[in-house]
């Protein structure tokens, strides 16, 4: 069970529960527990080593947390990637929201991997491992059911980078702000789209998609 949250106050667990509802998910306690003491966490070492954006901090739930609570309804079950997770978004939200997952969280920076094992530490996850690693240099023999990034410029980029761990099977989901389009029909051949929608988070007026692609066989073969 994770330890009581410092740095978080009533407004931030009532926020958290309102924005939670409205989205039609259900988190137990010991969900909403972590969620809250890896917010407060985030704060903490925001300070120093600058993991998100200051303009970001007082939006925190609303701009990270439910952001990131919103993809849930397009993933499945298995194994899940976040590539270029950074402070873990969306990959140690899910985790935490879904414990049936089996998450790795793969990152470049030294700093937001160490703030990551950190974060896994305090909150007693055990379905959560962290790489520190380019893409492109990462393999897993395992196979991974979902790779998700919310970092990547381009589509293109993050298929370029993942295509090399993405089975038939494997669904590539990407999360952008507006629709898209330019990007999608830059894609490579060999790149099935499978949707993109509209994603609502509560609170956030800026536009949000969710776009879900498949590799079946090699890009561009």
């Amino acid at each position: 069970m994770a330890a009581p949250a410092r740095g978080v106050n009533q407004s931030d667990r009532d926020q958290l529960a309102r924005g939670v509802a409205a989205l039609s998910l259900e988190l137990d306690a010991q969900a909403m527990d972590r969620m809250l003491v890896y917010m407060a966490e985030l704060r903490r070492w925001n300070r120093r080593y600058n993991l998100v954006s200051g303009a970001d901090m007082p939006a925190l739930v609303t701009r990270h947390l439910l952001d990131s609570l919103a993809v849930l309804p397009w993933v499945g079950p298995g194994r899940l990637l976040d590539v270029g997770t950074g402070a873990g978004l969306p990959g140690l939200v899910l985790a935490i929201a879904r414990p049936d997952l089996e998450c790795t969280l793969l990152d470049s920076a030294g700093k937001k991997t160490r703030f990551l094992r950190h974060v896994v530490r305090a909150t007693g996850l055990d379905n959560t491992r962290i790489v520190n690693s380019r893409a492109q240099a990462f393999h897993d023999s395992d196979g991974f059911a979902t790779i998700c990034s919310r970092a990547f410029s381009s589509l293109a980029d993050f298929v370029g980078a993942v295509q090399h761990l993405a089975g038939p099977e494997t669904r590539l989901l990407a999360m952008k702000g507006r629709r898209p389009d330019a990007e999608l029909a830059a894609l490579p051949e060999g790149v099935v789209i499978d949707t993109v929608a509209s994603v609502t988070v509560p609170d956030l007026r800026a536009e949000r998609h969710i776009v879900i692609m498949s590799i079946p066989k090699p890009a561009g073969g």
